[in-house]
């Protein structure tokens, strides 16, 4: 019996072995691919020249904008926020602020600082066949008249973004967070992809890369003396974190058009095709997900050729939570919104009809994105019960430890030499220099916090515990108060 037993751990040890170095070895090839076609599209695009865009601006193609910005409890970066917004390089645009039943002075600041007065009480109707939380009153600025404020009742983001949808009045929809901090010519890079868009080719979504300004001073919304790199090893650590999933991951799946994330800090969409897909999905934590993978199904459902695009330029600039606690209950929201957008559209994961989005896209979201961590944990949890054992070879344990850990800080260096090659943002050596060192300690003690949190994550999603979009704690990004108070 004991020999019986002994045999089938040692035939576990050897599958299980087997399944992990298979595992590992698909996931770095697919992310070698995208690390090689993020690095071509970076040195094809970075000589673009800013009179391009200045052309893009003064053209007689680039569409007016409705700029939607939900508020909850922004009351320190809304007023920044909105006057970056007022400063941005584009034609013809409004900016639309919806205060979804902030418990903080937001409404007041927006009060205050840009003299609202009360324009009406009810929001007009657009076409979106979704009910919105009730709307208290619309406002509109004295000093500034495109800016717009609705105040209404808390119902979350995807609520308040269904409210802005209906008072727009543009062709295009952009989707910001109300702690966004944009570069000057956000909206025209954005904005390129689809000026540019070739006879018989439509966009439909663009997105571009977010960056964190912790660190950096933000003088009357913008940047004041360029991006600075904070001294807090947290958010150095999302720095990196940011750098791999829009720098490698997002550039490689546009390319192939399988993007199916714009990041809710900012995006741009066609507002027709919005309205038909139904708007923004309130009963789901990962609204900005949810709708994009909504909008590829309407695209194959009407054999569309409609892509999804993406720059990788960074276009706006946001805060990051700067302790633990708060970083652990951003990333487990995020983790429990990806299984509910995979969940609710699961008829689509390896089903041939929905082309490279079904075979390709949504099994990696569900495979390397939402059961990658438990997989990883598995496999410490694995080689650490099985060298306790002893039936397992210590070499071959090495080396598989070694691989589990070390790709993914490779991956992370990898970033940050894409930023300095095609970017630049980061341009002190300094700055640049600890980018590079913390991205090689990442897989030490970082990822694995990280594993741990997104399979918490992981099991109150199976779980259905109900979460709301939450509380963000702020220190605010503007004068004084760069990030890390330098």
């Amino acid at each position: 019996m004991n020999e019986t037993w002994s045999e089938w751990i040692a035939g576990t040890a050897v599958v299980g072995s087997a399944v992990i170095v298979a595992y590992i070895l698909v996931v770095m090839l697919f992310y070698l691919m995208l690390f090689i076609v993020a690095f071509r599209t970076i040195r094809r695009d970075s000589d673009a020249l800013f009179f391009q865009y200045e052309e893009i601006m003064h053209s007689s193609f680039s569409p007016p904008l409705s700029i939607l910005v939900p508020a909850y409890n922004e009351e320190l970066n809304i007023v920044d926020s909105v006057r970056s917004l007022l400063g941005i390089n584009y034609g013809t645009y409004e900016i639309i602020v919806v205060n979804d039943g902030s418990k903080d002075a937001t409404k007041q600041r927006m009060f205050d600082e840009f003299d609202m007065f009360q324009i009406q009480h009810q929001v007009p109707w657009s076409g979106l066949n979704k009910e919105t939380m009730p709307v208290r009153g619309i406002y509109r600025s004295r000093k500034h008249p495109n800016l717009m404020m609705a105040d209404k009742e808390n119902g979350g983001k995807a609520d308040a973004l269904n409210a802005g949808i209906n008072l727009a009045h543009y062709p295009y929809v952009v989707s910001l967070d109300g702690d966004t901090v944009l570069d000057p010519n956000a909206f025209l890079k954005i904005m390129k992809p689809i000026v540019e868009a070739k006879p018989g080719e439509e966009i439909i979504a663009c997105g571009g890369s977010v960056g964190i300004a912790n660190g950096s001073v933000v003088d009357r919304g913008y940047l004041g003396d360029g991006v600075r790199l904070s001294r807090n090893i947290v958010v150095v650590m999302q720095v990196i974190e940011y750098l791999r999933a829009f720098l490698m991951g997002r550039i490689g799946l546009s390319k192939m058009n399988m993007l199916l994330i714009v990041s809710g800090a900012f995006g741009v969409f066609r507002k027709d095709w919005l309205l038909e897909a139904g708007g923004y999905e309130t009963g789901t934590i990962g609204e900005d997900m949810e709708l994009i993978v909504r909008l590829h199904r309407l695209i194959c459902k009407k054999k569309s050729k409609a892509r999804i695009a993406y720059i990788p330029d960074p276009v706006c600039w946001t805060e990051a939570p700067e302790r633990l606690n708060i970083l652990k209950r951003q990333r487990i929201r995020w983790h429990r919104g990806l299984f509910e957008s995979l969940w609710r559209h699961r008829g689509m994961i390896l089903n041939p009809r929905y082309g490279r989005i079904g075979l390709i896209a949504m099994p990696y979201f569900l495979f390397v994105e939402l059961l990658g961590p438990a997989v990883e944990l598995f496999g410490y949890v694995f080689l650490a019960v099985h060298l306790f054992i002893g039936d397992i070879n210590m070499a071959f344990s090495v080396l598989l430890l070694a691989a589990m850990i070390l790709y993914g800080s490779f991956l992370s260096m990898g970033a940050v030499l894409l930023e300095e090659w095609g970017m630049g943002k980061y341009n002190r050596p300094a700055d640049v220099s600890r980018l590079f060192w913390w991205a090689l300690s990442e897989s030490f003690w970082y990822r694995p916090i990280q594993t741990i949190w997104r399979c918490r994550g992981l099991v109150q999603a199976v779980r259905g515990k109900r979460q709301e979009w939450g509380d963000m704690v702020r220190k605010g990004i503007s004068v004084g108060q760069g990030g890390d108070g330098r």
